[in-house]
């Protein structure tokens, strides 16, 4: 191949980015594919010498994600991979998550895509690679709809950024392994970068918003958080997601599902079943842009190989008919597949949701049993199951309960978005509440079919937005909880497709924290696990006539 190193691509105002561009070997103009970070593309050109490492190698890096140059090439495509204005090579700052404090990274995307157009060696058919956060930009680029930009594929993408690190108002701290180099990944290569805080707030706004959230127990309780917010310039990226742990303009302005409704190219949505990883967010994407489009939804592990370069045939399907007019058949094929977990089998259909759906009612009830009847004793005689949580700073052990269902008799296909409606009291102003839904085979052997998580103080419905078996909550404000009172908490169930086999029963897990060595949790890189609650509290979980604790699932219905 032919190696351009340090390309100095100038951008409207002024401003060069830095990129290595990768060619085919010969005179002829090919169709480009544009890849864009801020983790450095010397780290990307590590896919030359370093053979692929599945999680859990040491030497697995989980900012290895501009895809198998050598594949690119070996296609027929250039390969462009550039560092994100203040990091790297490039010049100019960054400011805030994706640059949206900044500049824009869509911005950007548009300029370089225009400049690789005219180039000697790019036929004007430009497509975009990578996963992560090499996809979520490809939303914030598409949207810009730079002419030369004709389809992008866009794989494992974080396009919420408040679901990015907050699921049901509890934080994830799988963010910071990128932003702050943890976990096997080498975090960002950054030379000259700001928090979209500093930008957004005062110097008297962002003292007040700090002591506020040093108040927080639940931060409070985790040191290393404790000292961030007394070093703020040590992490900027991350520094945003612990400043602003409600939903709101922060948020959304120039987040990738703001704008997806501008996206009119065809593009192709890959993802994992991630029990909370990004899956809703994709799916949500997929719903707003109005191009030709297309879904895939895949089993786990939810953590492709590094160098990255798994599905890569089906990218190049997708960029042979779009970019080189290859008839190929990939435009026949449904729109929407996925994997139907615990069936080792594909469904492919055209729509998502599907239709032949029923949100069937399956009952908590007394000795830890799950029912497809509801209870009919009052909390008089059906008492409240319970458990007291204390802080990790006193405990390790992460307390729960569970219920399970008697063995199906038939095989049973969930499919889509479920909920767990909860009637709890709590003695704190606020708690966790983390669900976990389990399939247990007969010799006991449970695997993982969906989460779901809500911080108590973010219970507030959208009413306008959720539906039976779809709650919303906005996060837009945090209401502390009456201690002592029996209040309704709504948890959405993350999307998930899953077939309970016959002789196979189902367990619900409620907890306030999670273990950090679960077998789950061991699928992701380290961190990659919620904020335990700093308070110390009981937790009264009511499951009786006046109280009817529930799962809602979406069965799928026979043909």
């Amino acid at each position: 191949m032919i190696i351009k190193k340090n390309v100095m691509i100038p951008m409207r105002d002024g401003v060069h980015i830095a990129a290595d561009i990768y060619l085919p070997e010969g005179t002829e103009k090919v169709p480009a594919l544009l890849a864009l970070s801020p983790y450095g593309k010397e780290l990307q050109a590590e896919v030359l010498t370093l053979p692929p490492q599945a999680r859990p190698s040491p030497l697995w890096n989980g900012a290895i994600e501009a895809g198998d140059i050598h594949a690119v090439v070996e296609h027929g495509y250039a390969h462009i991979i550039a560092d994100v204005r203040g990091t790297g090579g490039s010049e100019g700052e960054m400011v805030g998550n994706y640059n949206s404090g900044g500049h824009g990274d869509g911005k950007d995307i548009y300029d370089i895509v225009e400049w690789m157009a005219e180039q000697d060696w790019c036929d004007g058919n430009i497509g975009m690679i990578g996963i992560s956060y090499f996809a979520s930009v490809q939303i914030l680029g598409a949207a810009e709809r730079p002419p030369h930009l004709k389809a992008i594929f866009v794989n494992g993408g974080h396009f919420d950024l408040y679901e990015l690190c907050y699921h049901g108002g509890i934080m994830w701290l799988m963010p910071r392994a990128s932003r702050e180099g943890r976990g096997g990944d080498s975090g960002n290569a950054f030379n000259n970068v700001a928090s979209k805080s500093s930008r957004v707030y005062s110097a008297e706004k962002m003292k007040e918003i700090t002591e506020e959230r040093l108040k927080d127990p639940d931060i409070a309780h985790w040191s290393d958080f404790v000292h961030l917010l007394h070093y703020q310039d040590r992490h900027e990226l991350w520094m945003d997601y612990l400043l602003n742990p409600l939903d709101g303009p922060f948020w959304k302005e120039k987040s990738a599902i703001e704008v997806a409704h501008q996206v009119d190219i065809p593009v192709y949505f890959q993802a994992k079943w991630g029990r909370g990883w990004n899956v809703e967010g994709t799916i949500e994407c997929f719903k707003r842009v109005q191009g030709v489009k297309k879904l895939d939804i895949q089993q786990l592990p939810p953590m492709l190989e590094r160098p990255f370069h798994e599905n890569h045939d089906e990218m190049f399907r997708w960029y042979d008919y779009w970019l080189k007019g290859i008839d190929n058949g990939i435009m026949d094929e449904p729109t929407v597949q996925f994997s139907v977990e615990g069936s080792f089998e594909f469904r492919k259909e055209n729509e998502w949701p599907l239709r032949n759906i029923e949100h069937k009612d399956f009952y908590l009830r007394p000795r830890h049993k799950v029912s497809t009847k509801p209870e009919p004793l009052s909390s008089e005689y059906a008492h409240p199951d319970g458990f007291y949580q204390a802080p990790l700073t006193v405990t390790t052990k992460s307390e729960s309960l569970k219920w399970k269902s008697d063995a199906f008799r038939e095989a049973t296909e969930f499919t889509g978005t479920g909920a767990l409606h909860i009637f709890a009291e709590i003695d704190t102003e606020d708690t966790n509440f983390i669900a976990k839904l389990f399939d247990v085979a007969p010799d006991g052997k449970r695997n993982l079919m969906t989460t779901g998580y809500l911080k108590a103080s973010h219970r507030q419905l959208d009413e306008a937005k959720s539906k039976r078996g779809e709650p919303w909550q906005p996060h837009t404000e945090a209401v502390p909880v009456p201690p002592g009172e029996i209040l309704e908490y709504a948890i959405r169930l993350y999307p998930f497709s899953y077939l309970i086999k016959s002789g196979h029963q189902i367990e619900l897990e409620l907890s306030c924290n999670e273990s950090i060595d679960e077998a789950e949790a061991k699928l992701l890189p380290p961190d990659s696990y919620h904020l335990p609650s700093g308070r110390a509290t009981t937790h009264k979980i009511y499951r009786d006539k006046d109280h009817p604790s529930r799962l809602i699932l979406p069965v799928v219905l026979n043909d």
